[in-house]
């Protein structure tokens, strides 16, 4: 059975077909066509996982066509411990998505669930794809729905934020694609990307296209300096924009750092190594600071997604410092695994704290803290889950956001006690920016006569956030089963990435 080919085309032609229905049913029955295709395609990218062979590195499920023969373009898929996780987080998040719109979306609903299930397929493309031309081709498709999403459904800026984010993403993809047309001609015209790990490209140009993939990779994380169109899309998007922008757009870029800039031009990322880690310390410390004076939550919650990210860039290229230092990759590989547990997690925690918003959002119309106070008063419930994600956020012992952060401060101990100890600080920044939020949201005396009248969870909210609640548990008390699958893949790619050292 060609099991990716169905995890991908199932939600396009899913959502295809939600549009196609909707001048023929009701909207209620539109949700509910939306929700089943969400929930399928979830049940059908578990046998990814539950059949997944942790013991190998090579790519498994593979499916090969012949797509454009001229060019030696090929229909090209596969996936590993790098990618699978990111695709059932993909398939997963979906599903939360649809059912986060059911009530507050009410005009063009077909269009709204329909853009999110034809984008779900796009990223799970992007995951799954083991051609170059492929890959680029959902990257680019990708953002059309977000586009659509953000300037339909968004805010009172909503045409700024969406220029703005277009204009970005679409700058680094220039980039991209100029770095990806260099590497078919050097191997031997060929756009697979396994057939560009095995190249060897000179110093001089591995430099030029380690700085192509860096800028079209750092817009889409983002990164420091190249950040700033995040907390306008967050702010500007309805929430289920805002939980996929943060759930998996985000973890596209990095996914790109260690699909093609290590493993493609390893010898220039041990040169400029310095430049991937400083931009990361920045992130994860500046940004922090940043976060703690916001008044808007959701650009207090954005932010808090820029530093955690931070993480994930900084165990991805402590490798090479980890490396020239003690000669082994263990350590290195330590760094790796918990920067992509990190992503996983903050995949859960970011979209439950963004659902968290829209809840409040939904019942109050305003984002701003000042607006609230006392909220556990009226809001018991709702009130423990966004207290719980709040701490998974901050990094508690126990929670997902505990282990990823962890294990790459761990790691960091081995390349630089100074990466380590600003690394670190992270866990006391998170804390405070989140639990201020935390207690001038829910804690003290009802001030506003709105939050003395907001009503609790209903089923489907409460349903929502209690799986999600479930996931960061289960991630941060059993992470065993995720860094299984991780390992085979990562020790060889830092083989890949260091033989050249040895």
């Amino acid at each position: 059975m060609p099991l990716l080919s169905l995890v991908i085309w199932l939600p396009i032609l899913g959502g295809l077909a939600v549009l196609a229905a909707s001048r023929h049913t009701t909207d209620a029955n539109i949700r509910w066509m939306a929700l089943a295709v969400s929930a399928v395609t979830f049940l059908v990218s578990l046998p990814l996982f539950f059949s997944f062979d942790s013991s190998t590195h090579e790519m498994q499920f593979v499916e090969m066509a012949a797509w454009i023969p001229t060019f030696n373009i090929n229909y090209h898929l596969g996936v590993d411990g790098i990618s699978m996780p990111l695709i059932l987080l993909t398939a997963f998040s979906t599903i939360f998505v649809v059912a986060a719109g059911w009530e507050v979306i009410k005009e063009r609903v077909a269009q709204y669930m329909a853009a999110f299930l034809i984008m779900e397929g796009m990223m799970i493309g992007v995951f799954a794809a083991l051609d170059s031309v492929l890959f680029y081709i959902f990257w680019e498709a990708m953002l059309i729905p977000m586009f659509i999403v953000i300037g339909i459904w968004g805010g009172p800026r909503r045409v700024y934020a969406t220029i703005k984010f277009f204009l970005y993403t679409f700058f680094g993809s220039v980039f991209l694609l100029i770095a990806l047309i260099y590497l078919y001609f050097q191997a031997d015209k060929s756009f697979a990307i396994l057939d560009f790990h095995a190249l060897k490209i000179g110093m001089e140009a591995q430099i030029l296209i380690f700085l192509a993939f860096l800028i079209a990779f750092a817009v889409k994380v983002p990164m420091w300096p190249v950040h700033t169109w995040l907390p306008d899309a967050h702010v500007e998007a309805p929430t289920g924009g805002s939980v996929i922008l943060a759930a998996i757009m985000l973890k596209l870029g990095a996914y790109g750092f260690v699909r093609f800039i290590m493993p493609i031009v390893p010898d220039a990322s041990f040169e400029l190594d310095w430049l991937i880690i400083l931009m990361s310390l920045v992130a994860i410390v500046y940004i922090a600071f940043v976060a703690l004076v916001q008044e808007d939550m959701k650009k207090l919650i954005a932010y808090s997604s820029i530093a955690h990210m931070g993480f994930v860039t900084l165990g991805f290229f402590m490798v090479f410092t980890i490396f020239e230092k003690t000669g082994s990759i263990q350590g290195a590989a330590l760094g790796v695994e918990g920067a992509l547990i990190q992503m996983v997690s903050h995949g859960f925690i970011s979209g439950a704290m963004f659902l968290c918003v829209g809840v409040m959002y939904d019942r109050m119309h305003s984002r701003n803290i000042s607006d609230y106070g006392g909220v556990t008063n009226t809001m018991p419930l709702f009130a423990a889950f966004m207290l719980f994600f709040a701490m998974a956020n901050a990094g508690l012992p126990g929670t997902s956001g505990f282990v990823g952060e962890f294990m790459v401060i761990l790691s960091a101990f081995q390349a630089n006690f100074w990466y380590a100890f600003l690394a670190a600080l992270t866990l006391i920044f998170g804390a405070a920016y989140t639990l201020w939020m935390i207690k001038r949201v829910l804690f003290g005396e009802i001030k506003n006569e709105k939050v003395a009248q907001l009503k609790d969870l209903n089923v489907r909210e409460a349903a929502i956030l209690g799986t999600l609640a479930a996931a960061v548990l289960i991630l941060g008390l059993w992470p065993a089963p995720l860094i299984d699958v991780m390992h085979a893949t990562v020790n060889n790619l830092l083989e890949h990435v260091v033989v050249s050292k040895l």
